[in-house]
């Protein structure tokens, strides 16, 4: 007699692990990839506001908002490392830089007519090429790419420093000579520009220090009677 066939397991009945995970695609979007896609919304609001706003107070606070939304994208993409450094370097530094400019040259609060170009869509122009092709580059690049957002972090301090000091040491150090170079170029012409405004100081001053021509007294009439 031939064996019975084993009945089949119903899913009802099948333990939990045993059932094939679903497949990931844009259709069926995570909470993580929700939050990307709503912060990067926040963060071109932000950048758009930034370049086209004609007040430099406004367009520098909501570059704060740009920058930051960046760094919690960089969050949610475990890269904890990168979004630091956007924290510390941009929104703590570039953007504080940028507000005691706006304040040590005296930069209009309200609405500035300077602000605004001429070549405004000249520069839509340039800025949408460059967005399409950005876009199609990275999305060419890493089209089967997924990154895994439930499991280790990707871009803690170890593993990108171990990333950035095995493999790209030498542009790293680039990039230090080149900022290096940088500095000291800024710090040069800042001193030639004011040894210039000393030179010409001193010679308004030496011009201003020469005596004017005296003119010659009056000679007092005489009268007739001491002729």
């Amino acid at each position: 007699m031939s064996p019975a066939p084993a009945p089949a397991l119903s899913l009802a009945a099948a333990p939990h692990g045993s059932l094939a995970a679903a497949p990931h695609g844009f259709l069926s979007p995570t909470g993580v990839e929700i939050a990307f896609l709503l912060v990067g919304l926040v963060t071109f609001g932000a950048a758009l506001i930034t370049v086209t706003t004609r007040q430099l107070v406004h367009a520098a606070l909501w570059l704060v908002v740009a920058l930051g939304g960046l760094a919690v994208e960089y969050l949610l993409l475990t890269a904890e490392f990168i979004a630091w450094v956007q924290v510390l370097i941009y929104v703590g530094s570039v953007v504080v830089l940028l507000l005691f400019g706006l304040m040590l040259t005296r930069a209009p609060i309200g609405r500035s007519p300077d602000a605004d170009s001429g070549n405004r869509w000249v520069a839509l122009a340039v800025a949408s090429a460059a967005a399409v092709a950005l876009v199609w580059v990275v999305t060419d690049a890493f089209r089967t790419t997924w990154i895994d957002l439930t499991g280790p972090a990707a871009g803690t301090t170890r593993v990108t420093g171990a990333s950035l000091f095995r493999y790209w040491v030498l542009p790293f150090e680039a990039l230090s000579v080149l900022l290096l170079a940088a500095l000291v170029g800024a710090i040069v012409l800042s001193r030639k520009a004011k040894a210039k405004a000393d030179a010409d100081g001193d010679g308004d001053g030496d011009a201003g220090d020469e005596p004017a021509a005296r003119t010659p007294a009056p000679v007092p009439a005489q009268k007739d009677g001491a002729r």
